[in-house]
């Protein structure tokens, strides 16, 4: 079961190797040696017990073992800036990944998608499916540590694509963006990228209303009759899958951000001339994302819910209702009233025609339109009030305040006129909530 382990063992741990029972013992004992000796020979041993473990102490004392050897072997840092000479991005080309050498050759050798080895772009692929599967499933075993293994292996894995990224990205060069595990992934001929976007969408969408909903109704607690498990063992799993859930939540969105940010990196070099026929183009993240909540607009409040990055969530509320806001066909001279779609300012200055809030009404329907407005007043208040304003927002406090105040009554505005539309109109909690944090700020500031 774990003959793979020796040759990464010290001499006198390895006779327990050939005694089952005593695999969890064996792993306390390697837990305590590798607190004394990290080192990067020890990644395959911990990653082996990652994906085959079938107790929560190992598999969650091995999902920290790697966090905590990766915090001290970067694979990928930005060296030490000094007066005379800028940080540099530094590569440790021989540290171990958890994924096969050459991501982006079609050819290579495939990873193991089942035991201890390595994954390929596909391995990825059927994990990512598999959480999905496992989360929508409508319930989830207590007793069953199978998800939580699951969940905490796409944890890592989104880790290591975080490490690996972030720095190539702040080195703002399109050629080491492009060599990032996570680009190398994306553009590999082994998966079906659409697919993996829709089933990473489903999985942030469906942890939504799992976590905001009662999370008791889908976690079968009982007892199951060929489990071994003591209530407590079962309380202590039913916590663990709760926060693990959470956790899987927050790396699904990282995810997302980062492949969005990869998106708008590879469109800058491209407008600047970087970009070879090897980039191979993909449809945009953001673009799946906009397609996929006009076709089930049942996910818009499941997925504005969750996704909290201010930027990239301003600008698909934004983008969304450019899709439906109906614009004049041709702009002339004599166009005083011209607005400037593409802003959210632009788009609650829309909400002014009568006209084109019933058409709105019509295409979207009420209750998208109030979650969008809601969540787009929240991501740009939280935009401008970390500084983040635009090049129109001056940066000194007066600008800042007032910038604040001006949002504020065109969101106020622009709700009124949109409610005032239909009298019969319910108005949701989140619509009270984003008015009564309006009409706050402008008294505060007033």
């Amino acid at each position: 079961m774990i003959t793979c382990w020796p040759c990464l063992m010290p001499p006198k741990l390895r006779i327990l190797t050939k005694i089952p029972s005593m695999t969890e013992l064996l792993f306390l004992t390697l837990f305590a040696h590798l607190q004394l000796d990290p080192n990067m020979e020890n990644h395959p041993l911990l990653f082996h017990m990652l994906r085959t473990g079938n107790s929560l102490e190992i598999i969650v004392r091995s999902y920290k073992l790697l966090v905590d050897l990766d915090k001290h072997f970067p694979r990928v840092y930005l060296s030490q800036s000094s007066s005379n000479s800028p940080s540099k991005l530094v590569v440790a080309k021989e540290a171990w990944s958890p994924f096969i050498n050459c991501l982006d050759n079609g050819t290579a050798e495939a990873g193991d998608k089942e035991s201890s080895g390595p994954l390929d772009p596909s391995s990825f692929q059927l994990l990512i499916e598999d959480v999905a599967e496992i989360i929508s499933g409508t319930k989830l075993q207590a007793a069953n540590v199978e998800p939580l293994r699951k969940m905490l292996l796409f944890q890592y894995l989104v880790i290591v694509f975080e490490d690996d990224f972030l720095p190539r990205n702040a080195s703002t060069t399109w050629n080491m963006q492009r060599e990032s595990l996570l680009s190398l992934l994306l553009g590999s001929r082994k998966i079906n990228y659409k697919s993996l976007m829709k089933d990473c969408l489903a999985i942030i969408c469906q942890l939504s209303q799992l976590l905001h909903g009662e999370f008791s109704n889908h976690l079968e607690l009982q007892q199951s009759t060929q489990s071994k498990l003591s209530r407590n063992c079962h309380a202590a799993l039913s916590l663990s899958l709760f926060g693990v859930l959470k956790d899987t939540c927050v790396s699904i969105e990282k995810l997302l951000v980062m492949i969005m940010n990869l998106d708008m990196a590879r469109k800058k070099a491209d407008m600047e001339g970087h970009t070879t026929r090897a980039d191979s183009p993909r449809t945009p993240l953001m673009e799946i994302i906009l397609d996929e909540l006009a076709y089930n607009k049942d996910s818009v409040p499941l997925f504005f819910k969750t996704f909290s990055e201010p930027k990239l969530k301003l600008e698909i509320v934004v983008q969304y209702l450019g899709k439906y806001i109906t614009k004049p066909s041709v702009r002339t001279r004599k166009t005083n009233d011209y607005i400037e779609y593409e802003t959210f300012g632009g788009a609650l200055k829309c909400f002014s025609n009568k006209t084109g809030i019933k058409s709105l009404m019509k295409k979207i329907g009420v209750d998208v339109i109030q979650f969008l407005l809601a969540h787009g007043f929240q991501a740009q208040l939280s935009i401008l009030s970390n500084g983040n304003a635009d090049a129109n927002i001056s940066g000194d406090k007066e600008g800042g305040v007032g910038a604040l105040v001006d949002l504020c009554h065109a969101f106020i505005s622009a709700f009124n006129n949109f409610i005032n539309t239909d009298a019969h109109m319910e108005i949701l909690s989140i619509g009270k909530e984003a008015l009564f944090t309006a009409a706050t700020i402008i008294a505060a500031k007033s």
